[in-house]
């Protein structure tokens, strides 16, 4: 075989593969590529809100007294015990039984008023009011966990991604160009 056939022959031999994987090359590009999205994680944050919840609340309390040195209760007492021990006896044992009477009279009365205001009360109604926290979570973002062949990334978005596939550019995601299986 002469040397020129046998160079021939592997310069087209290698023209052809050379043909063969450019053509293969140029149909790769244009074919678009896809990662396959696994797994879509949303992050949330605890976000707090106090607000100030108000109510009237009935309230019970002991009714201020109106006479401190139970004066009434005392004349009260010491008038009726008076006339109590005025009509006991005679003579000079009347004066002592009137006296007595005075005397007893005044301190049960006095005694009388203490139990009566102790047992009086007045209703109040009050507002009271309360601070709460309401709580609830809200969405800070997204971990997508995705997938090119036997490479597996995540990234964090600020939206959802809607679909199950993302478009690569240059083995880059371009969020905004997800789809789902169908499309």
């Amino acid at each position: 075989m002469s040397k020129s056939i046998v160079v021939g022959t592997t310069l087209a031999v290698l023209g052809l593969g050379g043909l063969a994987f450019g053509a293969w090359q140029v149909q790769q590009e244009d074919t678009p590529q896809f990662a396959e999205i696994t797994h879509v994680e949303t992050l949330t944050r605890t976000v707090e809100t106090p607000r100030e919840v108000c109510e009237d609340v009935v309230v019970t309390q002991r009714a201020p007294t109106r006479d401190p040195n139970r004066i009434v209760g005392t004349a009260a007492g010491a008038i009726v015990g008076g006339l109590l021990g005025n009509q006991v006896g005679g003579g000079s044992g009347k004066k002592i039984a009137t006296v007595a009477g005075v005397v007893g009279g005044g301190l049960a009365g006095r005694e009388v008023q203490e139990r009566v205001e102790a047992g009086q009360t007045t209703s109040t109604t009050q507002r009271r009011c309360d601070t709460v926290v309401d709580t609830r979570q809200e969405a800070e973002g997204y971990e997508v966990t995705w997938r090119n062949g036997d490479v597996v990334q995540t990234s964090r978005l600020d939206s959802a991604p809607e679909g199950d596939r993302v478009l690569l550019e240059d083995g880059r995601p371009q969020w905004g160009a997800t789809l789902t299986d169908e499309s």
